[in-house]
């Protein structure tokens, strides 16, 4: 009898975000840019979120909202995701339940005008939104759109 190798492949939340941005995708083509389809979609991630990241998400959207008015909101594999005026993503916040991580992360999109020299960072651990804390990314978000 010849032994199988189980060939590894996708993980249960890999599987699920493919499905999610499926969806995603079917939505966008139905809100076509429409930014307050695209918030409501959204905040209604946001919304299933587990506490501390509910929080920090709706935070982190209001910093965009505020500092990046040019944004459009919507959802990227099922994660709050902000666009620029072609559709693509400029940042994103993932919760740490997204992927059973430590932390949730602020991440930029090569789209993201935060270059600086050779070498930089493009995700954020975040524990906790602090004023330190929203004071970098009320920059980094600046930056990203400048």
């Amino acid at each position: 009898m010849k032994a199988t190798k189980k060939v590894k492949g996708f993980s249960d939340e890999e599987r699920a975000a493919m499905r999610e941005r499926a969806k995603e995708l079917l939505a966008e083509e139905r809100a076509s840019k429409n930014k307050a389809a695209g918030e409501q979609i959204l905040l209604a991630a946001i919304a299933k979120m587990p506490e501390p990241d509910r929080s920090m998400a709706k935070r982190v959207h209001n910093i965009v909202k505020a500092n990046a008015p040019s944004l459009l909101p919507k959802t990227w594999y099922g994660m709050p995701a902000y666009t620029n005026k072609d559709g693509k993503v400029v940042c994103f916040f993932q919760d740490a339940n997204k992927f059973k991580y430590r932390y949730a992360t602020l991440g930029f999109q090569d789209t993201a005008k935060i270059d600086d020299g050779e070498m930089w960072a493009t995700s954020y651990a975040l524990k906790k939104i602090t004023p330190v804390v929203e004071a970098k990314i009320i920059a980094l978000v600046k930056k990203a759109v400048s």
